[in-house]
């Protein structure tokens, strides 16, 4: 018999005992396998998870910011206070056009519907209900959530329309569409699929989802009855495991919807197959290779899968650190790089949200989300410690004519050279600068009261008042700031951002580089939005009325001359004087409409005086915002026509600063205006920065003098140069001159001597209406030309009118 040698029975133990260890082994590596990738995939579902939810929160936070800019729209406010619903429906419709948005409504304060885009709804749903009554309950006056509107799934928010109390409800949504699932999966990588149960439905039904249709349609079947399990499952569909998670979704109590998150198995379990299948091919060569191989694959392979494992239960716990080593090129260093791939990708993708979220793509500032947010930590650790937070909020002055003119790239290099010199300009770390949207940028101050925080203020002024220079193109801003304090003028974050705000528009108001919050600022602020809505209803009613302020020439001169000038009679806070109102008007754009009132209101007089043999002269003011208007000239010669008015008789008055915002579109109107017939004027002439090269192409024949230099002629030789100068100037170029504030006889007497043509001022009458200008005309010394000397004015009776001033 032959006997085996001691070298085969240890061979051949060995062989056997590895054969049976590597059978065991590939049974227990196969688990292991399916472990681990079960273990990755629910780790992958679970961060994708967190993805969506907070992607669902920021679509929330996006509808909440676009339906709070809709609300707080003042032509939208001013529609919806008016009744105007095709101008509601038009702004619902744009307005929703612009971000996007599936369904726009407008609810009623009890919450009927006002108005709909882009269908109406036929009622307000139940869960709209809960949204508004959340919204009631909200601190930030705002609801959001999914609800089922005219059978289709939406994520919806309300916000209040203010006025200054709640007067109505704009909801915003946007479609659960496939659309938004292939969103939701190129960002979370998982399959996605909602779904919801009705009182009245039999079973689920699947709203939209990633799958294949047949793989939704037993998705259907096996998901639970009537309720949402939130734990992960593993589910097979059509011979394909998925490792689901059910989110709930809160879309009210007679509804049930549900988010499907799934994850393919086989991805994660494709690595340990192609192993397994290696591993048992390699056991067949040969004991003494498998024996050689046995202990290295149990070096290469232990190893690096325990710090893989490692590293896998540091990215669950958040920390995305620097992977193992493992520099290989067989399924161990692929399942490595897969670890890499997929911590970089998960990362990347926290990363890309929180800088969607929280920071300005143009600028690389911090958004007004993430500075609000900072701001509330900020002011709950002063309260701890009994310390201050200053706010500094600001704008850029003249940043639109930058963008109209130069356009919207040349505006963003601009924006971003500001936020350079934030930074440099900011000594302290703990400071925070953003960017709050547009031209808008806001300063944190942590422990800084508001006499610091003014003067950092300052400091950023002088930063951004150097001149920049940016492609070439030299220009210079400056920038309007308000400042706030915690706790002296607000308690919370968004206090004291609205605080400052208030402050800034002041600052911008009194042309200051920066003003600290009042609250009498506020009650201010009500008021003159009061007095905007009462201005709109005085041109609407006819509560303007003009008076008229005669100028007299100082040669013979047949003609009368008058100036125009606008009053309010309100009917219960009475007389309301040009100061109050006028710069007010100009600031919001509602001058427009005051100077085609006036226009058409001189106009109309000019034409009626004419008719009953009166002649008159009639000037009346145009605003800077007016000389930029296209469709001015043909209005007016539209005015001219209607009233039976020759343009001859019509003077434009306008600011020789006027013309300075858009020289080629002032200079074209004017041009354009003076082909209608009527004379132009330039107003106030030395009070602004003069230009002569825009001087000589105005097509002007008349100037005139600011009353601040007519009124101390006699005292001021600096005043008299400039009048006199004025005055040879104007006549070297063809210009009648006309001079303002004439209040004392013997100022007239020297205006007469230096060759002033015409004289406006209380010596010679105040604004008066048209029908005591009539009598003024017919009684008046001043009126029969020539003008009078002053000696003769003072020996001869002069008829009193009993006018208002």
């Amino acid at each position: 018999m032959m006997r085996v040698g001691l070298k085969w029975k240890i061979a051949a133990w060995c062989a056997a005992l590895l054969l049976v260890t590597q059978a065991g082994g590939l049974l227990l590596f196969g688990e292991i396998g399916r472990s681990s990738a079960l273990d990755d995939v629910r780790e992958e579902l679970q961060t994708g998870h967190r993805v969506f939810d907070r992607m669902l929160r920021e679509r929330t936070g996006q509808l909440t910011q676009a339906a709070r800019v809709l609300s707080a729209d003042y032509g939208f406010r001013e529609a919806l206070l008016s009744g105007d619903r095709d101008t509601i429906t038009s702004a619902l419709a744009n307005h929703g056009g612009r971000i996007s948005a599936d369904l726009m409504l407008l609810l009623a304060l009890d919450e009927s519907v006002i108005a709909s885009s882009p269908f109406d709804p036929g009622g307000t749903p139940d869960r709209l209900h809960q949204l508004i009554e959340q919204a009631r309950r909200s601190s930030t006056q705002s609801g959001g959530g999914f609800a089922v509107v005219s059978g289709s799934l939406y994520q919806v928010v309300v916000v209040p329309v203010m006025a200054p109390l709640p007067v109505a409800w704009v909801v915003m949504g946007f479609g659960v569409d496939q659309r938004l699932m292939n969103e939701l999966k190129g960002v979370t990588g998982l399959e996605v699929s909602f779904v919801r149960l009705g009182v009245e439905q039999q079973g689920w039904k699947l709203v939209s989802s990633t799958l294949a249709e047949p793989v939704q349609s037993e998705l259907l079947q096996r998901l639970p009855g009537s309720s949402i399990r939130v734990e992960p499952v593993t589910l097979s569909l059509v011979d394909r495991d998925y490792v689901s998670r059910l989110h709930a979704i809160d879309a009210g109590g007679q509804e049930q919807v549900g988010a499907v998150l799934q994850l393919a198995l086989d991805r994660a379990l494709a690595p340990w197959q192609r192993l397994y299948r290696e591993w048992a091919g390699l056991s067949l060569l040969g004991m003494v290779i498998a024996l050689l191989a046995s202990a290295f694959m149990g070096r290469s392979i232990a190893s690096p899968v325990v710090r893989l494992a490692e590293f896998a239960r540091r990215v669950e716990s958040g920390e995305y650190g620097e992977p193992p080593a493992v520099a290989r090129g067989d399924e161990i260093g692929q399942l490595a790089d897969a670890f890499v791939h997929m911590t970089g990708t998960i990362a990347s993708r926290e990363a890309r949200i929180t800088e969607l979220a929280y920071y300005d793509a143009l600028t690389g500032l911090p958004n007004r989300a993430y500075f609000a947010e900072r701001l509330d930590e900020y002011i709950r650790e002063a309260g701890e410690r009994s310390a201050s937070v200053a706010v500094v909020s600001f704008d850029l002055d003249r940043f639109k004519m930058v963008n109209d003119t130069l356009g919207h790239d040349f505006g963003d290099l601009l924006l971003k050279e500001v936020a350079r010199r934030l930074r440099e300009a900011l000594r302290n770390v703990r400071d925070q600068v953003a960017r709050l949207g547009g031209d808008e940028f806001a300063v944190m101050l942590p422990e800084a009261d508001v006499r610091q925080a003014l003067g950092v203020a300052f400091r950023i002024a002088e930063a951004i008042n150097q001149p920049m220079n940016l492609d070439g193109q030299m220009v210079d801003v400056s920038a309007s700031m308000g400042v706030s304090a915690c706790p002296e003028q607000g308690g919370s974050a968004r206090d004291l951002m609205r605080h400052a705000d208030i402050a800034m528009y002041l600052a911008k108001r009194h042309n200051s580089v920066a003003e600290i919050y009042d609250p009498r600022h506020q009650d201010q602020n009500v008021e003159r939005l009061s007095l905007l809505s009462e201005l709109r209803n005085a041109v609407e009613r006819d509560e303007l009325v003009l008076y008229f302020q005669p100028k007299v020439a100082t040669q013979p001169d047949h003609v009368h001359h008058v100036e125009a000038l606008v009053r309010w009679i309100h009917p219960t806070r009475g007389f309301i004087p040009p100061f109050e109102f006028i710069p007010f008007a100009e600031q919001t754009g509602y001058i427009k409409a005051i100077t085609l009132w006036v226009m058409n209101a001189a106009v109309r007089q000019c034409g009626q005086w004419l008719a009953n043999g009166l002649e008159v002269n009639v000037s009346l003011n145009i605003s800077a915002r007016d000389l930029l208007n296209p469709d001015l000239p043909a209005v007016f010669a539209d005015m001219l026509r209607q009233h039976a008015c020759p343009a001859r008789l019509i003077t434009l008055e306008i600011t020789e600063s006027a013309v300075l915002d858009d020289p080629l579109r002032a200079l074209a109107n004017l041009q354009a205006l003076r082909e209608t017939g009527c004379a132009m004027s330039i107003d106030d002439y030395g009070t602004g920065y003069s230009s002569l090269s825009y001087l000589r192409q105005m097509p002007v024949s008349e100037m005139k003098i600011d009353r601040s230099f007519v009124m101390h002629l006699l005292d001021n030789p600096n005043d008299e140069i400039i009048v006199r100068s004025t005055i040879e100037l104007a006549h070297n170029m063809g210009l009648k001159v006309t001079a303002e504030g004439v209040e004392s006889e013997e100022v007239l007497e020297r205006l007469r001597a230096l060759g002033c043509d015409l004289a406006q001022g209380y010596l010679i009458s105040k604004p008066i209406p048209a029908d005591a200008l009539e009598r003024w005309f017919r009684d008046s010394r001043w009126a029969q030309p020539p003008l009078p000397t002053a000696a003769a004015v003072r020996a001869a009776p002069e008829t009193t009118l009993a006018t208002a001033d």
